[in-house]
C-alpha cells in the first residue's frame, strides 16, 4: 500500500546558504472508487483509510446510511505492468436489497483534492439525497469557549502535518469537547469522508451529538457532508462560502467560521451556541 509520506531531494536556500538535503512530502495518489464493480469516481488522496474514504464518500452521495448497507469493501487489481496491486482501486459491494444508484456518464466524476462535488453543488441535490435530518433532541448547546479551544487540539493531533506541512485535517468532537476521531489528507473533503466512513463502519450514524471541525475553509461540499452524516455543528478555522451558509440555513446546520482564538463568526444555527449576551 502507498505510504503516507515520501522523501524527495531538495535544494535549500537559507540566508544565502545553499545546501542539498531530502525533504519529507505528503503522498498523493489517485483512488478509484467502484460501486458493485462499476467505476464511480476518482479522487486524489493521501493513501490510508481507503475503505473508510470510499464508505464516507458514498454516505455523502446518499447511497449508504448504515454499516449493514455494505457487503464488502476490497482492493481491486492495480495497473502495474508486473500485475502487482497498486492499492489505488477500491470496490464497494452493497448488501442485498440496498438500492443501486444510476451511475451514468454524468455522475461518473473526477474529484480533485480541492473539489469534492465537481458540478453537483446544488441545494436541491442535498435535499433529495439526504438519508438523515439534523435531529439533535434535546439540542446540542456549545459554549463559545469550548469551540475556541478545539483548533489547538486539532493542530496538536496532526502528526503527519508536523512532518510535511502539507495536509488538511478534520476531527469529530462530542458536544462536550472530547475528541472522538481525527483524519488527515491532502483533500479536506477526503479527511471528512474518512471520518464519516469510519463512523459508518462502526454503526455510529447519524452523528447527531457531534461537532465537526475542519482545518481550512467551510465549502459547500463540507457542509453537505456534515448534513448527510447528521452532524449538527460544523466549525472551520477559515471562511465559509455563500452556498455553504445557504445550505446550513436550509437544513438547520450550525455553521461557524473564522474560529481563531476566542474569535469566531456564527453564520447559521446560532441557537446551538450558548450566547450569554445580547446580539448587537
Amino acid at each position: 500500500m502507498g505510504r503516507v509520506t515520501e522523501r524527495r531531494r531538495t535544494i535549500r536556500i537559507r540566508d544565502g546558504v545553499v545546501s542539498t538535503r531530502p525533504d519529507t512530502l505528503v503522498a498523493e495518489e489517485p483512488l478509484e472508487i467502484r460501486l458493485n464493480g462499476k467505476p464511480l469516481a476518482i479522487t486524489m488522496r493521501t493513501p490510508g483509510d481507503d475503505f473508510a474514504l470510499a464508505a464516507g464518500f458514498l454516505v455523502s452521495e446518499g447511497v449508504l446510511a448504515a454499516g449493514s448497507d455494505v457487503r464488502s469493501i476490497v482492493y481491486c487489481a492495480g495497473a502495474k505492468d508486473d500485475g502487482s496491486n497498486t492499492y489505488n482501486i477500491v470496490d464497494v459491494q452493497l448488501a442485498p436489497g440496498v438500492p443501486i444508484p444510476d451511475i451514468s456518464l454524468e455522475r461518473n466524476v473526477y474529484t480533485t483534492s480541492s473539489c469534492g462535488l465537481c458540478g453537483k453543488a446544488s441545494l436541491e441535490a442535498v435535499r433529495t439525497t439526504a438519508r438523515f435530518t439534523i435531529d439533535d433532541t434535546p439540542p446540542v448547546l456549545v459554549e463559545p469557549t469550548l469551540l475556541a479551544g478545539l483548533p489547538d487540539r486539532l493542530r496538536a493531533a496532526q502528526q503527519v502535518f508536523d512532518r510535511t506541512g502539507g495536509l488538511h485535517a478534520a476531527a469529530l468532537f462530542t458536544e462536550h469537547g472530547e475528541m472522538v476521531d481525527i483524519r488527515e489528507d491532502v483533500g479536506r473533503h477526503n479527511a471528512v469522508d474518512k471520518l464519516v466512513g469510519r463512523a459508518l463502519r462502526q454503526d455510529l450514524l447519524p452523528l447527531s451529538r457531534s461537532i465537526l471541525l475542519v482545518s481550512g475553509r467551510a465549502s459547500f461540499e463540507l457542509a453537505q457532508k456534515a448534513v448527510m452524516a447528521g452532524i449538527p455543528v460544523l466549525a472551520a478555522v477559515s471562511a465559509p462560502s455563500s452556498l455553504a451558509v445557504d445550505l446550513a440555513a436550509e437544513t438547520g446546520l450550525t455553521l461557524v467560521g473564522f474560529l481563531r482564538g476566542q474569535s469566531m463568526n456564527v453564520y447559521a444555527g446560532d441557537e446551538r451556541i450558548a450566547l450569554h449576551t445580547g446580539v448587537a
